[in-house]
């Protein structure tokens, strides 16, 4: 069922993000959109965050991904901000609740968005909404990949991309879980970053022999694939495990199952079903809350710099996550 139109008259406009062509950043360009109006089950939500992942940006470059969705289209997965309506059948108590939720692929970079209210986390007293902002998405896939891991105290693991928005906070929470954790990044200011979260050791996978420099692990995080990934399971012994959930590099690590089996390597997958999808997002939410977890916020860019920051994103000069601000917090509206 489509959108409710509205007569002529009562349309409102709101600022958007609009992806009318797949390309390079440019392709984002500031305009207007119609208000989207809640229907039954759904929420509206003022929109004062926005996170924009790497997904988005191979999404935007090439219509290839998760996310679907005809062009022209306000592109955006995920949004924090507040709830100023509800559709029909909709707990009205969730007006005025400060939540975070995915929006299915769109509509993400806009001062407003509807979005179905089984989907949204309310967001614990005590964590800012960009930290919450930053977390929906990262902090669930690390603790999904965390808990594929399992890693033991005083086991050794290799966490890839460590200064990004997963790999830092898979460095802290493998730190909490007990593991002596070695963290990959690129240069020094991301090493550095790695250190302050808690990494026992730091090295720089632009080496052509980083490898050399770093004694077997017993677990890998691999958030990049490609050549780094393949080069950190040859660090992989027998009892070994091996869990792929990003190609920053363009390609998966693509470790042949054979392959890791003559190793006694296990390849281990986060569990994605929806109980644990939710279950790994409100732990990462309470863990940031109760301030054993830190998201770091590296850039930040007005809605109408999107282009800017997905720029940014694709230069590899960033860390942690990369936020939107959109809005200031709103009234609701009863």
């Amino acid at each position: 069922m489509g959108r409710r139109r509205l007569p002529i008259k009562e349309l409102r406009l709101m600022r958007a993000i609009w992806l009318e062509q797949f390309g390079d950043p440019s392709v984002l360009v500031p305009g207007a959109a119609p208000d989207p109006v809640p229907e039954a089950g759904e929420v509206l939500v003022a929109v004062e965050f926005a996170g924009i992942t790497f997904v988005e940006t191979q999404f935007r470059a090439t219509g290839a991904g998760p996310f679907k969705g005809e062009l022209p289209m306000v592109p955006g997965n995920g949004v924090a901000g507040t709830v100023t309506a509800v559709g029909a059948g909709t707990d009205p108590a969730l007006l005025g609740r400060r939540v975070v939720s995915s929006t299915g692929g769109s509509g993400g970079y806009a001062e407003r968005v509807a979005v179905p209210a089984t989907g949204v986390f309310e967001v614990p007293d005590g964590l800012a909404l960009d930290e919450a902002m930053a977390l929906l998405a990262d902090g669930r896939t690390a603790v999904l990949q965390l808990r594929a891991v399992r890693p033991a105290a005083g086991e050794r693991v290799l966490v890839e991309a460590a200064a990004g928005g997963v790999g830092s906070l898979l460095v802290q929470l493998a730190k909490a879980a007990g593991a002596e954790v070695v963290a990959a990044a690129g240069g020094p200011r991301k090493l550095a970053l790695a250190r302050e979260l808690g990494a026992d050791e730091v090295v720089d996978y632009r080496e052509a022999d980083w490898t050399g420099q770093v004694a077997p692990v017993d677990a890998v995080f691999d958030g990049v694939g490609g050549a780094i990934g393949r080069a950190a399971f040859e660090l992989l012994g027998a009892g070994g495990r091996m869990v792929s959930y990003g190609l920053a590099s363009g390609e998966w690590a693509a470790i042949p199952a054979r392959t890791a089996a003559a190793r006694g390597v296990a390849l281990v997958t986060g569990e994605r079903t929806p109980a644990a999808l939710r279950d790994a997002t409100e732990y990462a939410l309470a863990e940031a809350a109760a301030g054993r977890l830190r998201p770091v916020i590296g850039q930040r860019f007005p809605l109408a710099e999107a282009a800017a920051a997905h720029a940014a994103i694709e230069s590899r000069a960033t860390v942690g996550k990369t936020l939107l601000e959109v809005g200031a917090p709103p009234r609701a509206e009863r």
